[in-house]
């Protein structure tokens, strides 16, 4: 009797992750030997940044101490107490639960596994990161997208987010600051979605991992939390970014909200948390001192990244058939392409002709008809500046073609 071909679940067929996806092609064009730019992964060691020596020592302590067991579900007490130390002093009230988890994206797999029958639908916005779709769609659930609006800085458009709702329609997703718009939502439009999550009962997931990341020191980040303290939400956040840990996979979510608003679902989260032990233990020793005490290498990061930030404007939008609404915080730049190409291709030519590699907009989501592709401005500016010389004679060669 032969062998029987395995074939996966339906579910994976819409599974997509246009950032990595397109490392695929990255690395058969490198094997050819040519120099490639990469512009497409949001990952600060790679680059010029360095995890600061206080979360690494705190780390290596724990370890050495023999905190190399098993962590309380919900994380370790003094993690637990940080992280609502740190969130009260952002406003954040009638906080009900903080759950300790393996990175940002293990908290927001748990609230949505938590949330998300097949039936219902849950609010994106357009663009977004991806990681969000992956998941709504692994639990056969329906992730249907609102758009913001490029003309206002990447606002939420309300009127387009109250239009998407309906009865199956069970929460929002805000991503602020945005990736992979690098948008600092205003308080006018962090008010606008708290006002249709009341109006229509829904749940608003606020992933805030680029808090911190915020250019101008005179812009201040507002937490959805610390607006309505009736309103049931969960905050995502994590050392991933703001600290240059990325590959220690600590991240938490934080339930606010009126108890009886919250409390059963909070119980349908724990549930998972618990079913998974627990996130890694020695790392999250870190966590105290990473929220509680000054952290300097922060402004120095802010420094590099606005430089590159600025420099990411100004020769994107010298160039004839993009344009770049600029950004305030987090590391990445949404780039609207005005030429007779699509997105995807775009970056499939600028990859395999000339060894640049970014993430086409497509893979985030972007409004009908509009083109876009994303830039990871963590490079040095000497990096950036060659990839977009690259881009540009990509653009003139575009031009002679006639597109």
């Amino acid at each position: 009797m032969a062998w029987k071909k395995i074939i996966p679940a339906e579910r994976t067929k819409n599974i997509k992750y246009a950032i990595r996806d397109i490392v695929v092609l990255a690395k058969e064009v490198e094997k050819s030997g040519k120099e490639m730019l990469y512009l497409n992964i949001g990952d600060p060691n790679i680059y010029d940044f360095v995890t600061p020596e206080q979360v690494i020592d705190d780390t290596v302590k724990a370890m050495r101490d023999n905190q190399n067991g098993y962590a309380p579900s919900n994380g370790i007490e003094e993690a637990v107490s940080a992280i609502k130390l740190d969130a009260e002093n952002k406003g954040f009230k009638n906080i009900e639960d903080i759950f300790v988890t393996t990175g940002a994206s293990e908290a927001i797999d748990i609230a949505l596994t938590a949330l998300l029958n097949s039936n219902d639908n849950f609010l994106l916005p357009a663009p977004t990161y991806p990681l969000y779709d992956a998941i709504i769609n692994k639990l056969g659930a329906e992730p249907r997208h609102y758009f913001l609006d490029e003309d206002n800085n990447w606002e939420p458009d309300l009127d387009d987010l109250e239009s998407k709702i309906d009865s199956a329609t069970k929460g929002i997703l805000i991503i602020n600051p945005n990736n992979p718009t690098g948008t600092n939502y205003s308080e006018k439009s962090l008010k606008g979605v708290i006002e249709l999550a009341k109006r229509y009962g829904l749940l608003i997931f606020a992933d805030e991992i680029y808090d911190k990341l915020l250019f101008d020191e005179k812009d201040k980040h507002i937490s959805m939390a610390s607006i309505d303290t009736e309103a049931p939400i969960i905050t995502f956040n994590g050392l991933s970014k703001s600290h240059v840990v990325p590959g220690f996979r600590i991240g938490w979510g934080i339930v606010t909200g009126k108890k009886e608003l919250v409390a059963e679902y909070n119980e349908g989260m724990q549930k998972f948390v618990r079913a998974r032990l627990s996130a890694n233990k020695p790392e999250q020793f870190a966590i105290k001192n990473a929220l509680l005490t000054p952290q300097p290498h922060i402004r120095e990061m802010l420094n590099k990244l606005k430089k590159r930030g600025e420099i990411t404007y100004n020769r994107i939008n010298a160039m004839d058939g993009l344009s770049l609404v600029k950004t305030s915080g987090a590391f990445y730049a949404f780039i609207k392409i005005d030429l007779d190409i699509d997105d995807f291709t775009f970056c499939k030519r600028l990859i395999e002709e000339y060894g640049v590699v970014t993430v086409p907009g497509s893979g985030f989501g972007q409004k009908p008809d509009t083109k876009h592709f994303r830039v990871v401005f963590l490079p040095s500016e000497d990096i950036l500046n060659r990839a977009y010389d690259k881009i540009e004679e990509f653009i003139k060669k575009l031009k002679e073609e006639g597109k």
